[in-house]
């Protein structure tokens, strides 16, 4: 891809999420032990995750790895209810995840303090150690990526979903996962090496795509679509691959784009069916995982199936940041927006 994506501050911190992985599972692996026995030892009722923006991203992927490895409920909450409606739903004996990168949006702040208010035990995972949020948590899981100047988010996403990944498998004493993850660092940065500038240029000219994926796979469409956004000034709507026929397929024409995120596990079978329905069907399909008749596939790297959309993920930051240079934006300041947004 164009060598000015290198002097951008979103090139060069997506490229560091090799190293933040790898210093977090050596320094938090203390934390995680004495977290994942506490768990077990006082199993919560349930899990409600509490995000904005990219972090709410990594809550998807929790919801779906929390409920599969653990078979615990976990539902994702509303942080308008305490904010603007300061409304108590009863979170006794219920376990809250408060992901955030700065750790300081007012009504994130609002849930939690609401949430210990109303029983919950609080686990924060966040960047800022110092933050408000951290002050206000039972318990903190740093998130160790370091400064983050651009406001597009990168290593502090994979760290989010690397946190997430070592909290839950040490939780569900889960040896494959836990022996895949500390491979994940030398993984991710083949995954930043890999070409997909085929998508960039298939992108240029782009007006609006859908990005697809489901399972954990869906927390990576969800990223894409807001960093397509956010980043490049091309509209993108992310949607599960169970739903696009539910509606969104009507408006899928001939040479229409569409990325699709498939890791290998129980879903991938129906999201490649689906590809292939597709790009038969004329659609400009873009596949990351798998393959499918008539889709470019993307290259992607072979690993256990939780880990896969982490990798997807640093690729496609290699791709968000040069497609947004290569459509005349600036990766590092998207108009209009902030580092640290202060939702109320």
């Amino acid at each position: 891809m164009n060598g000015a994506s290198a002097y951008t501050n979103m090139f060069r911190e997506a490229a560091q999420a090799p190293e933040v992985v790898h210093e977090q599972l050596q320094a938090n692996a203390p934390r995680i032990a004495r977290l994942a026995e506490r768990l077990r030892a006082h199993p919560p009722r349930a899990v409600v995750t509490c995000a904005r923006g990219s972090s709410d991203h990594a809550a998807t992927f929790a919801r779906y790895l929390i409920e599969t490895r653990l078979g615990l409920l976990t539902s994702s909450a509303a942080p308008s209810v305490s904010s603007v409606y300061d409304a108590r739903p009863d979170l006794a004996g219920s376990l809250m995840l408060a992901i955030s990168q700065s750790g300081a949006s007012p009504d994130l702040l609002a849930t939690v303090s609401s949430a210990r208010a109303a029983g919950a035990c609080v686990l924060a995972l966040v960047n800022a150690e110092s933050s408000p949020l951290a002050q206000l948590a039972d318990e903190v899981l740093p998130l160790r990526a370091g400064a983050e100047r651009s406001v597009a988010a990168t290593k502090s996403y994979i760290a989010s979903l690397s946190a997430i990944v070592q909290l839950v498998s040490a939780w569900a004493r889960d040896a494959q996962l836990i022996a895949a993850q500390q491979q994940s660092p030398q993984l991710l940065a083949r995954a930043w090496e890999l070409d997909w500038s085929v998508a960039a240029a298939r992108l240029v000219h782009a007006n609006d795509l859908y990005v697809i994926g489901r399972g954990l796979g869906l927390a990576v469409a969800q990223e894409a679509a807001l960093k397509f956004k956010e980043t490049c000034a091309l509209h993108a709507e992310a949607i599960s691959a169970a739903e696009l026929r539910h509606g969104p397929m009507a408006l899928v024409r001939p040479g229409f784009p569409l990325l699709v995120f498939s890791q290998d596990d129980e879903s991938r079978a129906g999201v490649v069916a689906l590809a292939g329905e597709l790009a038969g069907a004329g659609a400009d399909v873009l596949l990351a995982g798998g393959s499918a008749r008539g889709a470019t596939v993307l290259p992607a790297l072979e690993t256990h199936p939780v880990i896969e959309p982490l990798l997807f993920t640093q690729s496609f930051y290699r791709l968000a940041n040069a497609l947004s240079l290569a459509r005349g934006g600036d990766p590092d300041h998207p108009p209009h927006l902030h580092k640290v947004t202060e939702t109320v």
